[in-house]
């Protein structure tokens, strides 16, 4: 892209979904925008819910500071041994690939169980207390086929309920944890040993504050219904999150190396399509701000909860 000044009347939307989803394009990531450009970006963002631009040229310094344009940026956990030093990557980045602490594929089966959850339709971090919001995903390596990431409307997914169903989730809460998400994909790991972990709990309307909207809130951490039995609170669960993913509410994101996605985890859920994880290398760079910006975050709220995982469970960076 020509070093020139970015504008507002520079930017291009084209959408994916007619309510759902664009591609921005006709801005330079890579320099410092104006008030009102970085402005028109957020705007666009809360629009549409997810944005995708291409061939950015960001690295992650510069990945660090257009994302900060949505708010404060959480700072990845803390893990012995994962070979952050040796990646050098900086604390606001979260790692999402296939690679192990010598930068090499990781063929541990104990990481592949881990990252089949991933694969599961879910919203980042709805087992916090305190919410991811906006993530910002970059690639810098990608398979040289497949491994998509597909996107789903939770905000048109609730407008289109029947108003019984609106309702009767007005008032309802659930909880989540992360667990239950990995014992979906394949981890064994005890209900007990779940209960006993943190747990979030968090309404399953979610209002949004900028547009008026209301969003579905559930996805694959989501596990129990307050006030129900786990056999009918979960058959509700089930219910929406089929909802949810159904063809008009659905696309799916391609990749190139530079190209960035971003998505607001509290309208929208996510997964990782599958690819060829044992033979080709996947490294994606995420940035992610805190729900509630307005307020210093604290101290990195993960380290202990990955500290404290079950046994059978292992990640990397």
């Amino acid at each position: 892209m020509p070093d020139v000044p970015n504008t507002v009347a520079d930017i291009t939307v084209t959408p994916i979904l007619p309510r759902f989803g664009a591609e921005i394009s006709g801005v330079d990531l890579t320099q410092p925008l104006s008030p009102e450009v970085a402005q028109k970006l957020v705007d666009l963002q809360d629009t549409w819910g997810v944005t995708v631009y291409r061939d950015t040229g960001l690295d992650d310094a510069s990945h660090i500071a257009f994302s900060r344009i949505f708010g404060v940026l959480e700072k990845a956990p803390s893990r012995s041994g994962n070979g952050r030093t040796k990646r050098q990557l900086p604390p606001e980045i979260f790692a999402s690939s296939n690679l192990g602490p010598d930068n090499e594929i990781n063929l541990d089966p104990s990481a592949a169980i881990y990252r089949k959850g991933d694969q599961l339709w879910h919203t980042d971090s709805s087992f916090m207390p305190v919410r991811s919001a906006y993530s910002a995903l970059l690639a810098h390596e990608v398979p040289s086929k497949d491994g998509l990431t597909w996107f789903a409307d939770t905000r048109s997914a609730y407008d289109d309920l029947p108003q019984e169903m609106k309702d009767k989730l007005e008032t309802l809460e659930a909880d989540h944890s992360l667990w239950w998400s990995r014992k979906q994909g394949g981890a064994d790991i005890d209900e007990a040993e779940i209960d006993d972990r943190v747990l979030a709990r968090h309404k399953m309307i979610y209002e949004d504050k900028k547009t008026g909207r209301k969003a579905l809130y559930v996805g694959a951490h989501c596990r129990d219904v307050i006030g129900m039995n786990r056999e009918e609170g979960r058959a509700l669960i089930r219910q929406l999150n089929e909802w949810i993913v159904r063809p008009e509410y659905v696309f799916s994101v391609s990749w190139n190396v530079g190209d960035m996605t971003i998505w607001n985890n509290l309208i929208t859920q996510h997964r990782g399509g599958e690819f060829d994880a044992v033979n080709e290398r996947r490294d994606m760079h995420r940035t992610t701000v805190r729900e509630h910006t307005e307020a210093d975050p604290g101290p990195d709220p993960f380290s202990r909860l990955f500290t404290e995982m079950p046994k059978l469970i292992k990640t990397e960076a």
